[in-house]
Order: C-alpha cells, then sequence, then structure tokens
C-alpha cells in the first residue's frame, strides 16, 4: 500500500537485510549516512552553535543564521541516522544530497568558485551528492524491480 510518493510502510522498517555487508549498495547507503554526523557535530561547540558556522551562515546569506544552522543540524543527522538504518532510503539519500546542494552553494556564495576540498572548495560535498543520488536511484530501480 502506497502512502505518499511511493513510500509504504516496508519503508519504515528496520530489516537485516539492510545491513548484509556483502550487499556493496547496503555498505555504500551506510557510509552516507555515517559521513552526515561530522557535519552535525561541527554545529556545536560545548553544547551551544559554533560561532564560526553561525558567521559562515550569515556570509552565505541564511537569515536568520542560527535557525539555519539548526535546521542544517536536523536535517544531517535526521538523514544519517535514515540511511545509516535504511529507513525511507530514497527520500533520505535525496534529503542527504538536498542538504549537500545547499553546502555547495553556502561555500559559493561565502568563498567564490572553488572546486579542491584542501581550498575550501566544493568537490566533496558535490561528491557525496552525487554518492547520494545514486543510492536513492538504486532504491528506486530495486523498489520498481520489486513490483
Amino acid at each position: 500500500m502506497n502512502i505518499v510518493l511511493g513510500i509504504t510502510k516496508r519503508d519504515f522498517l528496520i530489516r537485516a537485510e539492510n545491513f548484509n555487508p556483502s550487499n556493496p549498495w547496503n555498505v555504500l547507503r551506510i557510509v552516507c549516512g555515517a559521513f552526515m554526523f561530522p557535519h552535525v557535530t561541527s554545529k556545536f561547540v560545548a553544547g551551544t552553535l559554533n560561532p564560526g558556522t553561525v558567521g559562515f551562515f550569515a556570509k552565505a546569506g541564511f537569515m536568520p543564521p542560527e535557525f539555519w544552522v539548526i535546521l542544517a543540524a536536523l536535517v544531517e543527522a535526521g538523514t544519517g541516522v535514515a540511511l545509516v538504518l535504511g529507513l525511507c532510503t530514497r527520500i533520505a539519500a535525496l534529503g542527504a544530497a538536498g542538504a549537500l546542494a545547499v553546502a555547495v552553494y553556502a561555500l559559493h556564495m561565502v568563498k567564490g568558485f572553488g572546486w579542491t576540498w584542501n581550498t575550501g572548495g566544493y568537490e566533496y560535498p558535490v561528491f557525496w551528492a552525487i554518492v547520494c543520488l545514486a543510492v536513492a536511484w538504486n532504491e528506486f530501480n530495486q523498489d520498481s524491480a520489486a513490483k
């Protein structure tokens, strides 16, 4: 039974098959989720919002920046947990890709064009956004094949 956007009750179940390490898509999905958590923790210092992150969001034009930092942390935490557990994988992977696309926009607004990650460019978030899109696409294809 479809609920919304092709999501079914099965999408909300934690299934053993989602943790089978012989399936490379499981490994990739879990890694995509796990890589969201450092982004969440970087937004906080000593139990409060990281002033550097708040300043970055302000420079990128996100007002009020504190709201946007908290929203970004919630999206990153939610998509990370969902991807690691294999819950609503398509939506979670698209959400993570969207958050990473916003990060690319913010980097561009603050630093201008820059590609390589070691100079503050957007190579890293673009790469992970593409990987998240591949995870979503694979999940969509798996669901379509099962029907």
